[in-house]
């Protein structure tokens, strides 16, 4: 079952190098408060180090560029690490290395921090936090950052009524909307039961998006359905932007919520 997993994991954390450039435009970034409390509760100092897990286009890389921080980024995507090369083209303090962190050791370790942004989950779960811990000096922060679409008390019908055209073309027993924010469990407590990171403080960021029919193309970078057949895909993203255009205003609401767990890395690795 472990190495089915394995090989499941692998194949769908490979889908978004075909739309590296559709992610880049599609998907929305991360409130200013999520960084706020990253430098805050990490403790990452002005200049300081910083790895990045994943960075995809550099959604959260430029920003932390833009705060000083000397990055390395290690990206698996050749296409992903090539948009965010374009972005961060103005931060000579931002590297990107195109490599599997699995395998990757950096020339020099003692990061001030190790962060992933929506991407902890695609690394191998046995190997993640330590690697994360290895690469850290003394009381270093790891931050992982977890992504959910979340449908509070009093969200935008429209997750609901979208049900339909699902089951009609995807139809599986985990069709449903998405949790209310409180349904939520976020990486705190996987940080902790490595036993590598003491203490580990965890504050969510719960934000909206607007879109009008053009939604399908944040769907469509989206592994699940980047790995359906074509004419499935296709068939549900007609149902669903048609769905939009339909309602008055031919917008939606869309609620995010960004969980960020910090750990300080003080036990021997």
């Amino acid at each position: 079952m472990a190495v089915a997993q394995d090989r499941d994991r692998d194949r769908l954390r490979a889908t978004f190098e075909a739309v590296a450039e559709q992610y880049d435009r599609a998907r929305p970034g991360y409130p200013a408060s999520v960084f706020d409390d990253l430098a805050e509760l990490g403790g990452i100092p002005p200049g300081g180090r910083v790895l990045e897990i994943g960075p995809g286009t550099g959604k959260a890389t430029v920003e932390l560029a833009r705060r000083g921080y000397e990055v390395v980024a290690v990206e698996l995507g050749p296409a992903l690490a090539a948009v965010a090369r374009r972005h961060l083209a103005p931060y000579p303090n931002a590297e990107v290395v195109v490599a599997d962190f699995e395998t990757w050791q950096p020339e020099t370790a003692g990061f001030d921090a190790v962060v992933a942004f929506t991407a902890f989950h695609w690394i191998e779960p046995e190997l993640r936090h330590r690697k994360a811990a290895a690469a850290l000096r003394p009381g270093g922060a790891l931050a992982v950052v977890q992504t959910n679409h979340v449908l509070p008390n009093g969200g935008d019908p429209f997750f609901v009524e979208v049900q339909a055209d699902y089951d009609a073309v995807v139809p599986h027993p985990d069709n449903r909307p998405a949790p209310p924010p409180e349904e939520i469990v976020g990486p705190a407590p996987e940080l902790e039961a490595s036993g590598l990171f003491d203490p580990v403080v965890e504050r969510r960021h719960l934000w909206t998006v607007v879109y009008d029919a053009s939604y399908v193309s944040v769907l469509g970078t989206y592994s699940g359905n980047i790995a359906l057949p074509p004419e499935r895909r296709a068939e549900l993203f007609r149902r669903i932007a048609a769905r939009i255009e339909s309602r008055p205003g031919g917008t939606i609401t869309k609620h995010y919520l960004a969980t960020l767990a910090v750990g300080r890395c003080q036990r021997p690795r």
